[in-house]
């Protein structure tokens, strides 16, 4: 490396380390269930419910993505879930399966690259507490907004309570456990 300097990024600390390391975690909790894996085992339904684990990741992705798409582009980047068609509720529900031609090492390459971007986000983002009007949904309050810091909290829960899902899942397919 003559005539050159090698430079490192600064450590991150503080309340964003905390943030990356409570959600890198849960997304390893998440991954877990599906470790040694078929894809068909992984698109197999094994409760009663509409999920199957390969889905499961396919949907913590996709809404990962949407949420930092939100925190870069605001409400736009989100669809209106007060006026979707049954059409676009259908596509929606897709995110919750595997659908034919899609498989467990693709999902869970895309949820690596959309884990990579989340973490990139996090890390760079000048300020957390900025905030953007939430999209129109009958869950939101009219004119709530959320802060980048709260979105991010909304992943970690969101990443963890389909951990939780996964769990069952997987325990229900051939009895394996994530803990114990």
């Amino acid at each position: 490396m003559s005539g050159t300097t090698a430079t490192t990024a600064p450590a991150i600390t503080g309340e964003r380390a905390d943030l990356l390391e409570q959600l890198a975690t849960q997304r390893h909790y998440l991954r877990h269930t599906t470790r040694d894996l078929t894809d068909e085992q992984a698109a197999l339904r094994t409760t009663a419910g509409e999920l199957c684990l390969g889905g499961l990741i396919k949907h913590v992705s996709a809404v990962e993505r949407a949420w930092v798409d939100f925190i870069l582009e605001g409400p736009s980047a989100m669809p209106d879930f007060t006026s979707m068609t049954p059409a676009e509720q259908e596509k929606w529900a897709d995110n919750f399966r595997l659908l034919p031609g899609e498989t467990l090492a693709g999902v869970l390459a895309e949820y690596a690259g959309t884990a990579r971007r989340t973490d990139e986000l996090i890390a760079a983002l000048p300020d957390l507490d900025v905030s953007q009007p939430l999209p129109p949904a009958p869950w939101y309050e009219p004119g709530a907004r959320r802060s980048a810091r709260r979105v991010v909290l909304n992943i970690i829960g969101e990443t963890a309570q389909h951990a939780g899902h996964a769990d069952i899942l997987r325990e229900s397919l051939d009895g394996a456990k994530s803990m114990g």
